[in-house]
């Protein structure tokens, strides 16, 4: 069964970096597309960034100061990351990553970034 672990968040003062990660045990390779999702208190849970194949795609609020990439290991595919540059209070939210392997969905279980202005 696959399973999801994001790790690397935290609390950070406005401007700061973070970088996340997010691994899949299970199954090393297969999936097509990885994002990065987020949540904050009371709100819908939106897209941050999506890497799929060769392309990337980011929210307009975080062009320019996120990046997202993935392994390229020859036989291993299964860890996301999303560096977070310039980061600013509305950025707080639990950040979820999510993996999409032949038409199945699977998401983490979150992980908190908190934003100090």
């Amino acid at each position: 069964q696959v399973q999801l672990v994001e790790s690397g968040g935290g609390l950070v003062q406005a401007g700061g970096s973070l970088r996340l990660s997010c691994a899949a045990s299970g199954i090393s390779y297969g999936f097509h597309a990885m994002g990065w999702y987020r949540q904050a208190p009371g709100k819908q849970r939106d897209l941050v960034a999506l890497i799929s194949g060769g392309s990337t795609n980011y929210a307009d609020s975080v062009k320019g100061r996120f990046t997202i990439s993935r392994d390229n290991a020859k036989n291993v595919k299964n860890t996301v990351y999303l560096q977070m540059n310039s980061l600013k209070p509305e950025d707080t939210a639990v950040y979820y990553c999510r993996f999409v392997r032949y038409a199945t969905d699977y998401w983490g279980r979150g992980t908190q970034v908190t934003v100090s202005s």
